[in-house]
C-alpha cells in the first residue's frame, strides 16, 4: 500500500513537472490516435450513412459483418497487418513496419467498424417522417439526405468519440505494428506496459493517470451528445 501511495505522488509530481519523455509518449498517442480516427471517420460515417439510408441487396449481411468486426481482438489485427507491410510480404518494400503509419493502419481498421456501425444507429434512429416531410417539401435525394444527416449529427459525432476512445487505450496494435520504439512509437499504453516489466511504476502510474483523465473527459463528452440525441 505504501508502495501505491508513493508511486502515486510521485506520478503527480511528475506530471507537473511536464516531463520530456512523458510528453512525447502523450503527444505520440495522441497524433497517432488523432489520425487513426480521423480517416476512419472519414470512411466510416459516409460507409454508414451510405448502408443505413439506402437500400440494396445484401445490407443486413453487410451490418453483420461490420458487428462481428466490433468484436475483433486488436492482436488478430495486428496480425493481419503485420502479414502484409513486414520485410518478405507484399508490402514490405513500403518500410512500414514499426513506425507510426503501421499504428495508425492497423488502429483504423480497429475503430472503421465502430465509427460506421454507430453512424447507422444514429440514422437509423431518425424518425421516418423527416424524410417524408423533406420529400412533400420539393426535396431532392441529395436534400433528403442532408436533412436526415443533420438530424443525426449529434448521434455521428457520438460515433467518432467513441472511436477516439477505443484507439487511445489499444495495446496490442501498438506493440506489434510500432515496436515501442523511444520517442517515436511509443504510445501510453506500451509504455505502461514496458515500465510494468521494468519494474518503474512512477512513469507507469503518471501515464495511467493521464490515460484516465483522458478517458474520462471522452466519456463525458460523448455522454453528452448520446443526451443531445436523445431529446
Amino acid at each position: 500500500m505504501e508502495l501505491l501511495a508513493d508511486s502515486f505522488l510521485s506520478a503527480i509530481l511528475l506530471i507537473f513537472s511536464l516531463d520530456p519523455e512523458v510528453l512525447s509518449i502523450v503527444w505520440v498517442s495522441l497524433k497517432v490516435s488523432g489520425i487513426s480516427t480521423l480517416f476512419a471517420s472519414l470512411m466510416g460515417v459516409p460507409l454508414g450513412f451510405l448502408i443505413a439510408y439506402g437500400s440494396f441487396k445484401g445490407k443486413r449481411i453487410l451490418i453483420i459483418c461490420l458487428n462481428t468486426m466490433l468484436a475483433l481482438p486488436t492482436v488478430v489485427i495486428g496480425l493481419f497487418v503485420y502479414s502484409f507491410i513486414s520485410r518478405r510480404s507484399i508490402l514490405g518494400s513500403l518500410d512500414l513496419l514499426y513506425t507510426q503509419k503501421a499504428i495508425v493502419i492497423g488502429q483504423i481498421i480497429l475503430v472503421l467498424p465502430i465509427v460506421a456501425t454507430l453512424t447507422i444507429v444514429a440514422i437509423s434512429r431518425i424518425d421516418e417522417r423527416y424524410r417524408k416531410t423533406a420529400m412533400t417539401l420539393g426535396a431532392n435525394r441529395r436534400q433528403t439526405a442532408c436533412v436526415i444527416f443533420r438530424e443525426a449529427r449529434f448521434g455521428i459525432v457520438a460515433a467518432v468519440i467513441a472511436a477516439f476512445g477505443r484507439v487511445i487505450a489499444e495495446v496490442g496494435i501498438s506493440m506489434m505494428l510500432g515496436g515501442n520504439a523511444r520517442g517515436f512509437t511509443r504510445t501510453m499504453t506500451t509504455a505502461m506496459a514496458l515500465e510494468y516489466d521494468k519494474g518503474e511504476f512512477i512513469l507507469a502510474v503518471a501515464l495511467g493517470i493521464i490515460l484516465l483523465v483522458l478517458s474520462f473527459s471522452i466519456n463525458l463528452i460523448f455522454h453528452f451528445f448520446q443526451g443531445r440525441t436523445g431529446t
